[in-house]
């Protein structure tokens, strides 16, 4: 048996009988043996440039799947074009009790309150440094629970991983540490990064810092992480995170549990905001779209709202590894329908 379809079997049988943390684990340990997909698609329609980085395609794994730094890539074989590992905190934390991410079956979502569970930077980093940085990685930054300056922890994380990756990502946006969506105001917005992008600079590495944000903001948030990302230069906004909110058609009992929700019922919510922040921001701030892509429609939708790139991470859980390089062949036909050559040629073309 084929290696990729011994991992597919599993994430589609064996693994949806397993709790979806557990599953999540062995899919981890499954990719660093070498059991995961290796394809190479490459297609130059499908190339981007966003900050400076020339990615072979626009399609990532979004942050969250490899927290810890430990198979980015066996993930980049998947297809992808790029991958963001983490969330890592200065400090390694465990996160909250178990049991913390709960699948939605019938809603082909997730909901996870994991609190930022990792190994710490210096494990990450350790990682990192054996890499051959070939492909494409950046890292999802966050604060630790009980940090009482936690723009420093983002600091940390940009001291102490510069030169080993490709990109860092400031999450404030996680619903499950608490506190956290705070610094999305505008004071502590400019602050944040303003002391990050010093870190940055201070490095002389001219590594991108990109922003991701929650779904649930207020007119004012949005105008003002808007006003934030245009005068301080950032190099991306992620449109978005988890929602704390549940919409009234959810079919899983599942759908009352406390954290994040991901996946399937996130995508209109998350579309809505990229096609919102395109519309004020323009090209004055490249886009990333996440949230409940599960196809090459999907991906393509969040395209023409707006994003230069993509991320998922949800869909995996149903559709299996086998997703990226479906997602990959299938876009360009949807750019053959819609006229454009390139795929940088329909970013935004939704957008009134």
């Amino acid at each position: 048996m084929k290696t990729p379809m011994l991992l597919a079997g599993l994430g589609s049988k064996a693994m949806g009988l397993l709790d979806a943390e557990t599953a999540h684990h062995l899919t981890i340990r499954m990719l660093k043996a070498g059991f995961g997909p290796k394809v190479n698609i490459d297609n130059p329609r499908l190339a981007m440039e966003v900050a400076g980085i020339s990615f072979s395609n626009p399609l990532g794994l979004a942050a969250g799947f490899d927290k810890n730094a430990e198979a980015p890539d066996a993930a980049l074989q998947m297809g992808f074009g790029f991958v963001e590992v983490g969330a890592v905190t200065p400090r390694a934390q465990p996160g909250n009790p178990r049991p913390r991410v709960f699948r939605l079956r019938a809603d082909a979502g997730v909901i996870n309150r994991y609190g930022f569970n990792n190994e710490g930077l210096e494990a990450v980093a350790a990682r990192l440094k054996l890499r051959a940085r070939t492909g494409i990685v950046g890292v999802n930054l966050g604060a630790n629970k009980d940090s009482e300056d936690r723009a420093e922890d983002y600091v940390q994380g940009v001291r102490a991983l510069t030169g080993l990756v490709d990109f860092f990502t400031v999450n404030i946006s996680s619903p499950n540490t608490p506190g956290l969506r705070a610094l999305q105001g505008k004071a502590s917005l400019e602050e944040l990064m303003g002391r990050v992008l010093a870190a940055r600079d201070q490095a002389a590495t001219g590594t991108p810092v990109f922003l991701k944000i929650a779904p649930d903001l207020a007119d004012e948030d949005k105008a003002d992480i808007a006003d934030v990302a245009r005068a301080m230069k950032l190099d991306a906004l992620i449109i978005s995170n988890t929602t704390i909110s549940r919409a009234p058609n959810l079919r899983s009992a599942e759908a009352a549990q406390t954290g994040g929700l991901s996946g399937r019922p996130l995508f209109a919510m998350s579309t809505a905001l990229l096609r919102e922040f395109y519309g004020v921001i323009g090209k004055d701030v490249p886009l990333i779209g996440v949230g409940g892509v599960a196809s090459a429609r999907d991906a393509y939708e969040k395209i023409l709202a707006g994003a230069l790139l993509v991320q998922l991470y949800t869909a995996l859980v149903y559709a299996g590894p086998g997703l990226p390089s479906q997602i990959l062949k299938e876009l360009p036909s949807f750019l053959d329908a819609d006229g454009f050559a390139q795929i940088r040629d329909a970013v935004g073309a939704s957008v009134a």
